[in-house]
């Protein structure tokens, strides 16, 4: 089994790390950034299929198969970013409900099942370490499309770019799913940062969402109203 992905992933996490280190507000405002031009990107196409469909009964052959990619990067990178801004909405009644240690380790536990969830679908080769016999994980799945080579289902390299470079038409299909092992690799180390952040006292739970009784205290004048 090649490493060579492990080793770049290593890179990546650390190099985010660094960047973070010495500009947070930019590197947060990137990765917000590129959630939402993933969203933008799929507002924009199916509007645009609507408008070709009903309009000049026409369309983008590739069109849903890029919304579903699209879709599942949006899911899978906003595992991380959920986790590093504590938007996930979380079933706090138990931990509010017990002592301030209790709810630190109930929330430290939670961090490294998170970060165990993360490691075991990114490579599970580890397991056998602990004499579980088990193989495979997003980068070993992701090393063999490379490997192989095949395209996409309807994606396809504009023409342009077909002849400039001698590309296959279909896009590779490692290509799209690049995302799988960085987004599992960005929940593992977002994970590890919330562990290190309770254990440390800089927040106290790993997860808990409130959107809907936020807004109801951002409108309780208006709604007394």
């Amino acid at each position: 089994m090649a490493y060579w992905p492990h080793i770049y992933l290593l890179i990546l996490i650390i190099a985010i790390w660094l960047l973070e280190k010495k500009w947070p507000e930019f590197m947060a405002a990137v990765e917000e950034n590129v959630l939402v031009m993933i969203i933008t990107a799929i507002m924009l196409v199916s509007f645009g299929q609507v408008v070709a469909r009903y309009g000049f009964n026409s369309g983008w052959a590739a069109a849903l198969e890029f919304n579903t990619l699209a879709f599942s990067w949006l899911i899978l990178l906003g595992m991380s970013y959920g986790i590093k801004t504590s938007v996930h909405i979380g079933v706090d009644i138990v931990l509010n409900a017990v002592s301030k240690p209790v709810t630190r380790i109930m929330a430290l536990t939670g961090a490294v099942g998170c970060m165990l969830y993360g490691l075991i679908l990114l490579d599970s080769t580890w397991l056998t370490l602990l004499g579980v016999d088990v193989r495979g994980g997003a980068i070993e799945y992701w090393a063999k499309m490379y490997k192989i080579g095949i395209g996409s289902e309807e994606l396809r390299y504009p023409e342009f770019a077909q002849e400039m470079f001698g590309l296959q038409p279909r896009v590779h299909r490692w290509l799209v799913l690049v995302i799988l092992p960085i987004s599992l690799a960005l929940l593992v180390y977002r994970s590890l940062q919330a562990f290190v952040d309770i254990y440390t006292g800089k927040r106290r739970m790993l997860i808990s969402g409130h959107e809907g009784q936020e807004l109801v205290e951002e409108n309780r004048g208006i709604i007394k109203d």
